[in-house]
């Protein structure tokens, strides 16, 4: 191997530097991580040669035979972890090795803390692969070359991981990527044969190609001739997932799942699967995260399963096997009902991934429903990082919808908490009897749906409403009409029917509610009137309400209309909505609603119009057109009510 062209030296990307400092100073009390890394990289290296192979086998050159080498030098101090896999071309390490090209990378830096404990959790949700070669070197030599290019295009990379590194071009005979460690002082550990192999045992077993390292040979001192090298295997190289189950440590799906998912969390849960028969003969080996990843909600989050066909590895990070709203799943599918040559763009309108991926989203409702039965403290760790995730399910799901429905949590005034832990299910159970519809309200956030004056005959006739204040929540709303022949109903939608609230009473107690409710009708009815006319092209109607206890007035969306939340999502978003006028409801029992009725003079009834109407908007979370006007006239009526 010899350089072919001077050495340049470029600067790392400035998240790099950055990424690289969190890296040694945030993982420094798991410095052993940095094997399993390189080790992970080297089989995705091979994994993708053998995909591209397919199409061309000469990609293969002279060496069929995929492995990674591992290697250590006790007298330099190094450490070479070799693989002849794809390899990279000049653009491609600087690409990978000089920038990141994940989304969301300047968003995940900003939420560091500096707290190194903390940091190192979020450090291992965005996955760090080669740089975590620091932890343990002080100077890192890449040597490459891509599959099919000739010797002479072989590239060096070097860094001391201080802010820049250099490149140069190469002759390299094999083709693939051998990575040398230069380790630190202190780290002599690593420089050690069974500490080494300890490593491959603990963290990559699982490899599907062997791992190999130099067979230890007893020195006969009485030889004089050199032993030529040995190579043996230092991990059992079978895919993980063909073992049978009862023969695989919760151990070793651990770091199955660190190795795919590039993650250093444990899994929260997993589920190993083979289907035998008919035309759809698969394995799935499924795992939920038990953290969400740092670009999760980036609209280029890189999502999907790994796809094998006859254990031969076909693509990364397939999407078609999982809809958006299970964007979180990770694992593998091995298959033998598809074509060794299947592309991206003919996965698309396979049949055979049609049934797939109903399968495999089926298994995954099912180890959530399993789980929210089972284990409720552990669901609610799920639903914490992605139930707002798994809110998008009713939209884009129609055919699991019910299925979704069931997983769904909300908070809801049954305990007045912002926990998300009531089911539908539940909320159904506690149903009054008579009671036909769930009842919910939507906010910008919990302490406003909590204070909403839309709740108070829901809470005098202790009626639970679910408490929505996610943004998501709107949604999940619209798609999601009725549960268990339920309907779903906004309590600031429409009218509210006393008689369902209250319950089934008998005949004479219901005559006289409605008595009542004409009386009242008749008494307000030229105030209603008076109300419409000041406020004109604000509201769309004006009218008595059945809803309010406490509260001297309130706005409702019609029937048919946007809801209110909604709209203020969707202006917010810059969409175009139209002119959508609230309905104002007055409350006949209120003092304020009282004295309203009795005002006499004309500009004082137009002044307490309108501020009871500033009032009503301002509960609903909506910003009034003249904030200045309505203090003024708050403090000129307070005046008068004071003398």
């Amino acid at each position: 191997m010899s350089t072919t062209h001077p050495s340049e030296k470029l600067h790392f990307q400035a998240e790099v530097t950055q990424l690289l400092d969190i890296v040694v100073h945030s993982l420094y009390s798991n410095k052993e991580i940095f094997l399993r890394e390189l080790i992970s990289n080297a089989s995705d290296a091979a994994d993708k040669l053998r995909f591209e192979a397919l199409a061309d086998p000469a990609l293969y050159e002279t060496d069929a035979e995929l492995a990674i080498r591992i290697s250590f030098d006790e007298k330099a101090r190094t450490i070479t972890i070799s693989d002849n896999g794809i390899g990279m071309r000049r653009d491609e390490v600087v690409d990978n090795l000089g920038t990141i090209a994940k989304s969301g990378t300047r968003e995940f830096l900003a939420r560091l803390t500096g707290d190194q404990k903390k940091d190192a959790h979020l450090v291992g949700q965005f996955g760090v692969g080669f740089y975590s070669s620091f932890i343990v070197a002080d100077k890192v030599t890449v040597n490459t070359r891509r599959a099919g290019l000739t010797k002479e295009h072989g590239v060096s990379w070097e860094s001391a991981g201080k802010g820049d590194y250099t490149i140069a071009n190469i002759e390299k005979l094999t083709r693939g990527t051998d990575i040398i460690l230069h380790i630190k002082e202190g780290e002599d550990e690593f420089l050690n044969d069974w500490r080494l192999r300890n490593i491959v045992t603990k963290y990559s077993d699982h490899i599907n190609l062997p791992i190999l390292m130099k067979k230890m040979v007893t020195v006969d001192e009485k030889e004089t001739a050199p032993k030529a090298v040995e190579w043996e295997a230092a991990n059992r190289a079978t895919a993980l997932w063909t073992l049978p189950k009862n023969s695989i440590t919760e151990e070793q799906y651990k770091e199955h799942y660190k190795h795919i998912a590039h993650d250093f969390e444990d899994p929260l849960l997993w589920a190993h699967n083979q289907v035998e028969g008919g035309n759809l003969d698969y394995i799935s080996l499924l795992y939920i995260p038990s953290k969400a990843p740092f670009d999760l909600w980036q609209h280029q989050h890189q999502r999907g399963l790994k796809l094998y066909v006859q254990r031969v590895f076909i693509m990364d990070k397939v999407e078609q096997f999982m809809p958006n709203y299970l964007r979180f799943v990770r694992g593998i599918v091995d298959t033998n009902a598809l074509p060794l040559n299947i592309s991206r763009e003919i996965l698309q309108d396979n049949a055979t991934m049609t049934k797939l991926r109903s399968a495999l989203v089926k298994r995954v409702l099912d180890m959530l429903d399993k789980l929210a039965k089972d284990d409720p403290e552990k669901y609610a760790v799920f639903w914490g990082q992605f139930g707002n995730a798994l809110k998008e399910g009713p939209a884009e799901d129609f055919a699991n919808r019910e299925r979704i429905a069931k997983l769904l949590r909300f908070a809801s005034t049954h305990l007045d908490s912002s926990a998300q832990t009531v089911s539908l299910e539940a909320y159904a159970g506690r149903m009054k009897p008579g009671q036909k519809k769930i009842y919910y309200m939507t906010a910008e956030t919990f302490n406003a749906a909590k204070a909403s004056p839309h709740l108070e005959i829901f809470r005098k006739n202790n009626i639970e409403v679910l408490l929505l204040s996610d943004r998501i929540d709107e949604w999940v709303v619209g798609h999601l009409s009725e549960f268990d022949g339920k309907p779903l109903q906004s309590v600031a939608k429409g009218d509210v029917n006393l008689d369902e609230l209250v319950g089934e009473e008998d005949k004479a107690v219901k005559e006289e509610h409605k008595k009542q409710e004409e009386q009242i009708k008749e008494e307000f009815g030229d105030i209603i009137k008076r109300v419409k006319e000041v406020l004109g092209e604000q509201v769309k109607e004006a009218r008595i309400s059945h809803r309010l206890t406490s509260s001297p007035a309130c706005l409702v969306a019609d029937e048919n209309d946007m809801g209110m939340q909604l709209q203020r999502l969707l202006k917010a978003a810059g969409q175009e909505i139209g002119d959508i006028k609230p309905i104002f409801e007055l409350n006949p029992t209120h003092p304020l609603v009282s004295l309203l009725r009795d005002e006499k003079n004309t500009e004082r009834f137009k002044e307490w119009t309108q501020i009871l109407f500033d009032q009503a908007l301002l509960a609903e979370g909506g910003q009034l057109k003249e904030p200045g006007l309505f203090v003024q006239r708050m403090n000129k009526l307070l005046l008068e009510l004071v003398k």
